[in-house]
């Protein structure tokens, strides 16, 4: 069976809202846009996970944010890989034909669709992002490994990972790497027994 890969940025108080750019997530008067950014500890990871990766799977906004942007980067090596991937695209308002080429948009009950897609061969799914995505296959037991850029910021504000309704879970460490920065990428599993 194909695995979930939940790949993200986070503050250490949890908050994964615009990471990359000051403008890109405004939501709740958020002003903190960009956090990530003087870090840069996405790239290195991102590269690895994205050479390795199968299909992508995004929520809607995640999936605009990156369409707005990626297509139009023509000197940077994951343009190719991400317009190549097969992208799959959780939402209630978007529309087929999807604008960003190999896009599906998923039908119906969308743990149900991602339950399907899992069950089929091939390559494992990335989650980048996408936190209302995130928590809804959390919450059906979909996730099956975390990779968390945790960064050392604490911003007080913004839409978190883990919400106070999130799914109660237990994980078990699998790998920490530290950068010369402060970030730690953490990667966790469902642990097998509950605490």
């Amino acid at each position: 069976m194909r695995k979930i890969i939940v790949f993200t940025n986070l503050t250490l108080d949890g908050v994964m809202q615009a990471p990359g750019q000051h403008d890109e997530d405004l939501r709740g008067g958020f002003q903190h846009g960009g956090w990530a950014a003087p870090y840069a500890a996405m790239s290195h990871v991102a590269g690895e996970n994205l050479a390795n990766a199968g299909p992508l799977l995004f929520g809607r906004r995640t999936y605009e944010d990156f369409y707005a942007y990626w297509p139009n980067q023509s000197d940077n090596p994951y343009t190719e890989v991400l317009n190549n991937a097969q992208k799959y695209v959780a939402s209630t308002t978007l529309k087929e034909p999807l604008p960003w080429s190999n896009s599906t948009l998923l039908k119906g009950n969308v743990p149900e669709a991602v339950a399907g897609l899992k069950a089929q061969p091939g390559k494992d799914f990335l989650v980048m992002g996408s936190g209302i995505l995130v928590q809804t296959l959390m919450k059906h037991g979909l996730v099956d490994l975390y990779i968390l850029l945790i960064h050392p910021l604490v911003l007080g504000s913004g839409r978190r990972l883990f919400t106070d309704d999130s799914a109660f879970a237990t994980l078990q460490l699998i790998d920490t790497q530290t950068t010369d920065n402060g970030v730690v990428i953490v990667t966790y599993q469902p642990a097998k027994e509950e605490i």
